[in-house]
């Protein structure tokens, strides 16, 4: 039977009495790829904070790889890219292979560590300073950093964002890799649900709550989301996926 690396049980947060989160429950298991799409403050981001223990769940309950969040201490098989670069210090005195080493633990590889530099189209970049280096520079080297490890989870939050179309391609193709020959669970936030759409197995559409949950495809002729969008514009998202696969 397949492990669940996370779960959530009726999962609700609030920040200021505001109402972000509202009884979340959902599972992935070891070998999914689930997208989280949802508008802007949506709680896609509140949801992975959770997850990780960065904000504490106020009502509910969340496991990771099977044991309690307040338990969980194996944190060296998660990689995790956050939405915002907040926590880089620019002005540190580091490069670039020192910052993505710092992700890379005792399974990486150096062919693992230059393939994962090139596909991110950072080689170049490898002896220069991150305080250097263009903010989508620093967004490239961070996703190069949560990769190199060979986490068995990773959670990725908005990670093309900054990244100009072919380093994007280039990703989205990894992490299918990733998934796909290697058996990494990925668990992506995105803006687009139609390109997502093309990778994921599993999408679930969040608005505070879950609005739906289940493959892209269910997403394309789902009722509830004709409901929440109305069909001109589920027409269009899936239509958006169908180029993208063209």
């Amino acid at each position: 039977m397949p492990v669940n690396l996370i779960s959530t049980e009726d999962l609700s947060f609030c920040y200021n009495g505001t109402e972000v989160l509202r009884n979340i429950s959902f599972a992935v298991k070891k070998g999914d790829y689930l997208g989280i799409v949802g508008p802007n403050g949506s709680g896609k981001s509140t949801l992975i904070k959770n997850i990780l223990g960065i904000l504490q769940p106020q009502k509910g309950s969340v496991y990771v790889f099977g044991e309690p969040l307040a338990s969980f201490r194996q944190w060296a098989k998660i990689g995790y890219l956050p939405q915002r670069l907040s926590a880089l210090n620019t002005y540190f005195p580091c490069t670039v292979k020192e910052i993505v080493n710092l992700g890379s633990g005792a399974k990486a590889s150096m062919q693992n560590f230059d393939n994962i530099l090139r596909l991110m189209g950072i080689e170049h970049l490898s002896s220069r300073l991150i305080g250097e280096l263009s903010y989508g520079e620093q967004q490239r080297t961070m996703l190069a950093r949560a990769l190199t490890g060979n986490p068995d989870l990773l959670i990725l939050d908005e990670p093309t964002a900054a990244l100009d179309p072919e380093t994007r391609e280039n990703f989205y193709s990894l992490t299918h890799e990733l998934n796909h020959n290697q058996g990494t669970t990925i668990i992506l936030i995105t803006h687009d649900t139609g390109v997502i759409g093309k990778y994921a197995r599993q999408m679930i559409y969040l608005d505070k709550k879950i609005i739906f949950s289940g493959t892209f495809e269910d997403f394309c002729t789902s009722p509830e989301m004709t409901g929440f969008f109305g069909s001109g514009t589920q027409h269009i998202i899936c239509h958006q996926h169908d180029r993208s696969n063209a």
